[in-house]
């Protein structure tokens, strides 16, 4: 059976949207997509950046996150094609392996505790295909890789893309995906 590894934060899960949410709330603006070349913090103000990191890392944030648009339903399906792994680099926000988990958990069921990977690193993972939204993780891959569309990696060249769930539904089952439930 062929391995899929699938990367969590702005693939499957919406970090960058539910902070976004949370900043209009806030402060009534928006950060500059245009700007978020690289990494979506620097979208944000200048001023406001070490308050959207600290945000990251406080206990919680990543337990409520919104689900990103028909992930349920495809990858429920391509559990039952595929050698599934869902692995997230959470190290960096050390308060995030409990909530990612439980969120997993809440939102993806049909995985088991052994199907999921939060590491420090992905150089450690091996498969057949691997979806994320990040370069580095997706450079020392020796599988197919595929980059999931976000807007801090607009301008990278040189990957297959996926830019939303359906159309990895194409890419990888072979029949149509009906509306999400989430």
């Amino acid at each position: 059976m062929k391995r899929i590894i699938i990367d969590m934060d702005e693939v499957i899960a919406d970090p960058m949207g539910e902070m976004i949410e949370w900043y209009k709330k806030e402060y009534g603006a928006e950060p500059d997509k245009t700007k978020m070349i690289g990494s979506w913090v620097i979208g944000f103000p200048e001023e406001h950046r070490e308050m959207i990191m600290e945000r990251l890392r406080s206990p919680g944030f990543f337990r409520h996150l919104p689900v990103m648009e028909d992930s349920v339903d495809v990858l429920r399906e391509l559990n039952k094609q595929y050698e599934v792994f869902i692995v997230s680099a959470a190290m960096e926000f050390p308060n995030s392996l409990k909530d990612k988990y439980d969120w997993l958990m809440d939102h993806f069921p049909f995985f088991t505790w052994k199907q999921i990977a939060l590491t420090g690193s992905k150089d450690l993972v091996f498969g057949d295909y691997m979806i994320d939204d990040h370069v580095k993780n997706l450079k020392g891959f020796k599988g197919k890789p595929y980059l999931f569309t976000s807007p801090h990696n607009l301008t990278v060249t040189g990957y297959d893309r996926i830019n939303n769930w359906k159309e990895a539904a194409d890419i990888f089952l072979k029949h149509p995906i009906s509306g999400s439930r989430e």
